[in-house]
């Protein structure tokens, strides 16, 4: 590892009151920070960069801003892959916010982190619109599940700051009129994605349905594209994990090759 990483992360972690950090691999040449009992970057972050990815043809977009953007998890592998010319993330908890602004700084990379609420900051917006935007929301509405004690922990899993309709809703306001939006949900919340598509006036493109394993009862979570712009039939497409004999399918394994990440 170079030095500037372990260097990186003694001070992020002096930062950080001596939480203990990792240092991980999220793309080929891209590492990131994270803390050793905290929220860590996932599956949902890897299946929505791929998607949106998937979604711009590989190309560069001028614009993009990743909404919620934690750690910074899905806002490094898209920016690695598509290398934006404006890159934004919005944050509200302090401890992640202060955890990307250090995986930003070691990566090299020109980013703008906005710190707030994404459904105050976007409200307010006064910039030029986002070519693409993604964002991965918690999944239980408040109430329906016990808070993790640790902060981040529960804002990860907790919709304490909105669910995906409020990520729509937010996206809309800052939306390019060709741009695209890639937000992940529950694998059970169809209904919630398309009254809030319907609700921020955009309309779905494509589903995909991430299921962990061939016994699972439905999708772990669903990666939705949406437009502006209507389309006829939805793509709904499916992507098993893991096959029966526990390893990564051959679909999982392409999602980690798009950021040039080893099986």
């Amino acid at each position: 590892m170079h030095p500037r990483w372990n260097e990186g992360r003694a001070e992020a972690e002096a930062a950080l009151g001596g939480d203990p950090l990792t240092c991980d691999a999220i793309t080929a040449d891209f590492r990131i920070l994270q803390r050793r009992k905290g929220h860590r970057y996932s599956l949902d972050d890897l299946a929505t960069a791929a998607e949106a990815v998937r979604a711009t043809g590989g190309n560069t977009v001028p614009r993009y801003l990743d909404l919620g953007c934690g750690i910074g998890s899905a806002l490094l592998m898209v920016s690695w892959r598509l290398k934006p010319t404006t890159i934004v993330g919005i944050e509200a908890l302090d401890v992640s916010a202060t955890l990307a602004r250090y995986n930003l700084r070691l990566n090299a990379l020109q980013a703008r982190l906005v710190e707030g609420d994404h459904r105050e900051v976007t409200a307010a917006w006064t910039d030029p619109p986002f070519d693409l935007i993604t964002g991965t929301p918690p999944y239980l509405p408040v109430g329906t599940a016990l808070a993790s004690p640790d902060p981040q922990r529960a804002a990860a899993r907790l919709e304490l700051r909105g669910g995906i309709e409020d990520y729509l809703a937010s996206a809309d306001r800052v939306l390019a009129p060709e741009g695209t939006v890639v937000a992940c949900a529950g694998g059970g919340d169809a209904d919630r994605v398309e009254a809030g598509a319907k609700a921020a006036s955009l309309h779905i493109h494509r589903r995909l349905d991430v299921i962990p394993r061939p016994d699972a009862k439905g999708p772990l979570f669903s990666v939705w594209t949406l437009k502006r712009s209507r389309c006829g039939a939805v793509d709904h497409q499916s992507l098993l994990v893991r096959g029966a004999d526990g390893r990564q399918t051959l679909e999982a394994r392409a999602m980690r090759d798009t950021f040039g990440l080893p099986d």
